[in-house]
């Protein structure tokens, strides 16, 4: 019998399959955001927080993009942080903090970055919350720096337009489920639980998030640019849309 070794990048691989399925047009949005970074960034060394960043999609995509690029990714789930650190190599540092407080500032090694990058990650975050977070990230970023957030953002000239496209998604998806083709989101946390490394951490996930990442509230992309431009961001607006999402910017 092969000795068990937990293998990061076999389960981000596996992560990124399973994100693909309900985001199929995911590459396009990271795209997107690293293309933001690029046009205000002067030195081929950006200094990048990879927010809510999971496993680190976003920070691998960067150090692709920027082979000298410096990251720090930050989030609170214990699995994918596991993940995140199996992966990464030295050019990241990886942190565990709470968006729910505003004290996840004070875990960062810097406070002078080019880029916050944030992808289908905040819609848990109350209104108030998310208003005062993008007003926190803005401190984080050097002048000139940029925020950018992708998530479900429906365009809200469009609502009849946006529900039968988030349909037609759903029906091709579960039709990909159905023939085995990937793992759903619960699918992937269930074979995460049978993972002897990932096992326990996932049941420290279900105790963390029980009580206060529970919510799902999407506000159209409006809501975002104006709520950015309200926590004091010079520029704010949209660099890319998908369908029901979109992703906002914003400079300092």
């Amino acid at each position: 019998m092969t000795p068990y070794t937990f293998n990061g990048p076999a389960w981000q691989e596996s992560w990124d399959r399973q994100q693909e399925a309900y985001l199929p047009d995911r590459e396009e949005r990271f795209t997107a955001m690293l293309d933001a970074v690029e046009a205000v960034t002067e030195w081929p060394a950006p200094r990048i927080l990879d927010l809510a960043g999971g496993t680190g999609s976003i920070s691998l995509r960067a150090q692709r993009r920027f082979p000298q690029a410096n990251t720090t990714l930050l989030d609170l789930d214990p699995v994918t942080l596991t993940i995140a650190r199996a992966t990464l190599d030295e050019r990241s540092t990886v942190v565990s903090a709470d968006l729910l407080s505003p004290e996840w500032v004070t875990t960062l090694p810097h406070r002078d970055y080019d880029a916050v990058l944030v992808a289908t990650a905040l819609h848990w975050l109350a209104p108030e919350r998310l208003a005062a977070l993008y007003a926190e990230i803005r401190t984080v970023l050097r002048p000139g720096g940029v925020l950018v957030n992708a998530d479900s953002m429906v365009d809200d000239g469009l609502p009849d337009l946006s529900k039968r496209l988030a349909d037609r998604a759903t029906a091709r998806r579960e039709a990909r489920y159905a023939a085995g083709a990937v793992l759903s989101w619960s699918a992937w946390w269930d074979h995460a639980r049978t993972d002897p490394t990932l096992a326990p951490l996932v049941a420290e996930r279900d105790r963390l998030f029980a009580a206060n990442h529970n919510q799902d509230w999407l506000p159209p992309a409006s809501w975002h640019v104006q709520t950015l431009r309200d926590a004091g961001f010079t520029e704010a607006g949209l660099i890319w849309r998908g369908a029901q999402d979109a992703a906002v910017a914003a400079v300092r």
